[in-house]
């Protein structure tokens, strides 16, 4: 624990527009960096997981990559985009120090690039005592679809820390 900084919640809320893998829809989930899971949605190329899934952050340079898949009962499961999150952009406000701000105050504001997988921009808020990041996010690699996410950071006992 003692090179770990912290712990990263993200909130894979949903799939947007997802690549048609079976006849005529796609059995859905994501897989995030450390293997970490989302569950399946059937039959659906717009799904709601609402899964929340928590990360160890050793290193703020590091992207979270998160890899879309259809499943597949007699065949390996199909790949379906991937994305990546890069965490310095709400790292940069959590290290701001920010405190007792009214809840909804826009800290940062992230513009899509050819850098990011974001598909609209992407705000840093506050939010009842802590930073909510939503993002929309463009799968690469793959004909069609958008994820929806959120990330927070927890800062659990004995932690670094990113300050």
């Amino acid at each position: 624990m003692e090179n770990l900084l912290g712990l990263r919640r993200l909130r894979v809320r949903r799939g947007i527009n997802l690549a048609i893998r079976d006849t005529r829809s796609s059995d859905s989930y994501v897989v995030v960096t450390m293997k970490l899971k989302a569950h399946v949605i059937n039959d659906t190329c717009n799904p709601e997981w609402n899964d929340e899934l928590t990360l160890s952050i050793t290193d703020i340079n590091i992207p979270i990559n998160l890899a879309v898949y259809d499943r597949d009962t007699f065949t390996a499961d199909d790949k379906m985009g991937e994305a990546e999150i890069d965490i310095r952009p709400y790292v940069e406000c959590l290290r701001m120090g920010l405190e007792n701000l009214p809840t909804g105050t826009v800290i940062t504001r992230v513009q899509p690039s050819r850098t990011n997988c974001l598909s609209d921009e992407s705000c840093c808020v506050w939010d009842s005592g802590r930073i909510l990041q939503d993002m929309f996010l463009r799968l690469r690699n793959v004909e069609c679809g958008e994820i929806e996410v959120q990330i927070e950071w927890i800062n659990p006992p004995g932690c670094k820390g990113v300050f």
